[in-house]
């Protein structure tokens, strides 16, 4: 699909051979602080996960794809629209990106494809995301992707520290 690749990346769906990948990532305590999860996820619930992914945006609520560099094919990340509301036309937005391709452009490709993807194919008027405050990069990433703050969720994740405030970030479909 020419929607989700450029010269640089592919967004593709999940496949089984993604399994240790995705068992690796989702188990990073490191990355727990920016998500919303406390807990480890075990090979057999993936796997679960993965067998699902056959299932539709509109059925499910949420689509996930692999951040691929194009060339290589080697995954570098996800990215995953969630919170999928037709009528609203809105979609929450999450990336993650493996530390050793931090920094290199991908992320900032893999937002700008999926933003494409869900205002031309999709028919959303917008996408959001929730950043912490203490997330720089990211921020930044979003920023420089054409996403505008517009609210500070106060002591909105809790972390063994205390709580972090959370930024708004939209971008709206200009078409619309």
């Amino acid at each position: 699909m020419k929607q989700l690749e450029n010269d640089t990346i592919q967004l593709r769906a999940l496949e089984p051979e993604d399994l240790d990948t995705l068992y690796r990532w989702e188990n990073d305590g490191d990355l727990w602080s920016h998500g919303s999860t406390l807990t480890p996820y075990s090979k057999f619930t993936l796997r679960e996960y993965l067998a699902k992914q056959n299932l539709n945006i509109f059925q499910t609520g949420q689509l996930r794809l692999m951040i691929a560099e194009k060339l290589s094919k080697m995954p570098v990340g996800t990215i995953d629209l969630y919170e999928f509301d037709s009528l609203n036309g809105r979609a929450g937005i999450g990336i993650l990106l493996d530390t050793r391709f931090r920094r290199q452009g991908f992320g900032e490709h893999a937002l700008q494809l999926i933003a494409n993807y869900a205002f031309e194919i999709l028919h959303l008027q917008q996408i959001y995301a929730h950043v912490p405050l203490s997330n720089h990069p990211s921020y930044q990433l979003f920023q420089k992707a054409g996403y505008e703050q517009s609210g500070i969720l106060k002591n909105w994740i809790k972390t063994i520290d205390g709580f972090l405030d959370v930024a708004i970030m939209q971008k709206h479909n200009r078409r619309c």
